[in-house]
């Protein structure tokens, strides 16, 4: 199966909606305190044509010789003007998603790619992305593609507040 990763376009915004729900219905069936199914268009128009026209974001399509099966959005962003953090320039991956039946096929390695070859270009020094823990198979993708756990972001919902920390701190 042939391959191709390039820039999305303006046209493609349908196409990308129905990616994206993809995307949005795995959140909204594992975290549906945090996530819910909208009633409007999945993301306005507006939104997407600021993703394809940001010099800072990166929206790559995979394509097959039929239709497009996955894409990747990054953004690079640069660090606060604040003294304790070291200048740097880096990418953040917003979000990946191929297709259920292209999965396991190498697609999603070459919109990564893509995605460093881009920000690399963009004078980025790395690259960072949140993941949810329900997600394993995310986690081992990102893993298997060199990333490494960088910080860990929990919550406690305010049904638990009759826990509350117990021992020295």
């Amino acid at each position: 199966m042939k391959i191709a990763v390039r820039k999305a376009t303006v046209d493609e915004y349908n196409i990308f909606c129905d990616l994206i729900d993809d995307v949005d219905s795995l959140h909204r069936q594992n975290l549906p305190h945090i996530f819910k199914k909208t009633d409007g268009p999945i993301r306005e128009l507006d939104y997407y044509l600021e993703l394809i026209s940001n010099e800072k974001v990166g929206l790559f399509v995979a394509e097959t010789e039929e239709s497009i099966v996955g894409f990747v959005h990054a953004i690079v962003k640069d660090t606060p003007d604040i003294p304790i953090f070291v200048s740097r320039r880096f990418a953040v991956v917003d979000n990946i998603f191929v297709k259920p039946g292209f999965q396991n096929h190498g697609i999603g390695r070459l919109l990564m790619d893509k995605m460093q070859e881009w920000s690399i270009a963009k004078g980025a020094t790395s690259i960072e992305l949140n993941v949810y823990e329900f997600n394993s198979s995310a986690i081992s993708f990102y893993e298997n593609c060199g990333y490494k756990t960088l910080s860990r972001k929990m919550n406690k919902k305010n049904g638990m507040m009759e826990t509350s920390c117990l021992g020295k701190y």
